[in-house]
């Protein structure tokens, strides 16, 4: 049983640091809304268009697809806005945007009206998650980036799963009122974070030494940036492992290894519960004993020891003995995770030219969104060639990447751009920093 000192030491590695203007409460707070939102609607969503309207689940689908791919190119954009002006009102604008979007879906009658509302809501969610990372960034010393990118970690995966819990509890009802108040509630919930970030967050003061100006060509800059350009596409790779969890998982547990239905939301439960509690301290360890591309290494190598352990779950009989060994094999992503998601964040922000962060966070955003669309479609062809070949395929991306990460991490940190532009260097101590002037 831990000491009472044990206890305490532990506490003071994940809680917020002090911050004069309230930002260190302010953020983490708009994070858990919009996490909590995120969670209570994404398992609702199909149920409700479905119920409200007279179109098929393919019909419903498509629309969905068609508004998201049209939020694709807004992160470079939104990273240009960031870095003329500062983050702070930008994030506003996404949750206010997010907020009409659920506004619209209580008008949605058909395929139109569904697809406006549904625009509306990527076009905010992509405004949101482009430059809140920035804004974070901005406000935190460089050297406190990896504790509060896994802070953030940490409050977006307690409030996806709380709000998957709520989900929950309402599709249990089976009732369209219930659907309506779950999005009225996430429109609100919308409003209320826009206005505790405009009411305790500070933007930074820029000082007027052509970074503005410089912003203009900050996407040839980026596109000429070789070293950054690999780290998004490594990236990918390794966020095809964290999205590989949920796409693989389901079916291979299921339909593969022939598990009970319940077994799967055991296992994502586990995952979720370690992810949100363990984050910051076990980041907190890894920053003592390895650079951030160390660490997104040891990442990418625990998450093929993941894709071997459950490629070899095929060789256990079915019961008890296969649930108990799955739940530690699901720990291996779980450790993953924590260990590469605040390194790759923050490593992403260190190598951002000073006035472009914006810029260069937002095209940071392309590794997650091609994850997002290229794993489900890798998945389905592989495991339609045989149930265990894509647990090898992704181990090995997953190597692949952890190899290539550390040369990649150095030409990052210590050179310069294409331009000439330095990069920016670690420094500072832990904490949260007052900005030098009030923007607004």
């Amino acid at each position: 049983m831990p000491t009472n000192g044990g206890i305490r030491r532990r506490w003071h590695a994940v809680r917020l640091p002090r911050a004069r203007d309230g930002a260190a409460w302010a953020i983490p707070v708009a994070l858990a809304v919009d996490a909590i939102g995120t969670g209570l609607y994404l398992p609702l969503s199909m149920v409700y268009f479905l119920s409200v309207t007279d179109l098929s689940e393919a019909g419903v689908g498509l629309l969905l697809t068609a508004a998201t791919a049209c939020s694709l190119p807004l992160p470079l954009l939104v990273g240009r806005i960031a870095d003329r002006i500062v983050p702070r009102p930008v994030v506003i604008a996404g949750q206010l945007i997010q907020a009409a979007g659920f506004f619209l879906y209580l008008t949605v009658a058909g395929p139109i009206s569904l697809f406006l509302a549904a625009l509306f809501e990527a076009v905010g969610l992509r405004t949101y998650w482009s430059s809140v990372f920035t804004l974070i960034a901005e406000q935190a010393d460089d050297s406190a980036q990896d504790q509060w990118f896994a802070r953030a970690g940490m409050i977006r995966a307690a409030g996806t799963g709380i709000g998957t819990v709520l989900a929950g509890l309402l599709l249990a009802t089976a009732s369209q009122h219930a659907y309506r108040g779950m999005v009225l509630t996430d429109a609100i919930s919308f409003i209320a974070a826009a206005v505790t970030v405009t009411l305790f967050v500070r933007g930074a003061h820029r000082p007027a030494d052509g970074h503005a100006r410089g912003s203009r060509d900050g996407v040839r800059q980026l596109l000429r940036d070789r070293p950054y350009l690999g780290l998004i596409g490594v990236n990918v790779l390794f966020n095809i492992c964290t999205v590989f969890l949920a796409v693989a998982t389901p079916v291979y547990v299921i339909r593969a290894l022939h598990a009970p239905g319940w077994t799967v939301g055991a296992l994502l439960t586990l995952t979720t519960a370690v992810v949100a509690t363990c984050t910051a301290e076990v980041t907190r360890r890894a920053r003592r004993r390895a650079s951030r591309g160390g660490a997104m290494a040891l990442g990418g190598r625990l998450w093929a020891a993941w894709c071997a352990a459950a490629a070899l779950a095929v060789l256990l009989p079915r019961g008890p003995l296969l649930i108990l060994y799955l739940a530690p094999a699901m720990l291996l992503w779980a450790a993953a995770e924590m260990v590469h998601g605040p390194a790759s964040t923050a490593l992403g922000s260190e190598a951002a030219p000073a006035g472009l962060r914006g810029t260069y966070m937002g095209a940071f955003q392309y590794s997650f969104a091609t994850a997002d669309m290229v794993t489900p479609g890798l998945f389905g062809v592989l495991y339609g060639v045989h149930h265990v070949l894509p647990w090898a395929v992704v181990g090995c991306l997953a190597l692949t990447a952890s190899a290539l990460i550390r040369p990649l991490e150095r030409r990052l940190v210590r050179g310069t751009t294409a331009e000439g532009s330095p990069r920016r260097r670690i420094g500072g101590g832990y904490g949260l920093t007052r900005p030098a002037r009030d923007s607004r």
